[in-house]
């Protein structure tokens, strides 16, 4: 499977997409570099598919990804599961926005669909 590093050591990066997936979990929509975006896309889409399976193993699969986070947890099973119970995949949309000003690196919005 080819993933992108990010610049980051295992830990720091495994840690920063779990952030930006529970943000997005949240707030249904943030600002990052394109990138990131693409990264988090994916595994949004596992927590997904985690939640429309609603087992047992699948929740603490998902509880572990998410750093304990039993309300996010419990977002992604009870609203967002259901939402896209029809869908089979495509959760997410990247609207390009414009450049960083400091890195000049592409920003972007991602939002759920």
């Amino acid at each position: 499977m080819a993933y992108r590093k990010l610049g980051r050591e295992t830990r720091h990066r495994r840690s920063m997409l779990a952030t930006l997936t529970k943000q997005l979990v949240i707030n249904e929509r943030i600002v990052t570099t394109e990138t990131r975006a693409k990264e988090v896309r994916k595994s949004f889409d596992k927590m997904i598919s985690y939640g429309k399976k609603g087992t047992l193993v699948s929740r603490r699969l998902a509880l572990a990804f998410l750093h304990n986070d039993a309300k996010v947890v419990d977002k992604i099973f009870n609203e967002l599961a259901p939402r896209y119970e029809n869908r089979n995949g495509g959760y997410t949309r990247i609207i390009k926005k414009s450049e960083r000003k400091g890195d000049n690196a592409l920003e972007v919005i991602l939002e759920l669909v």
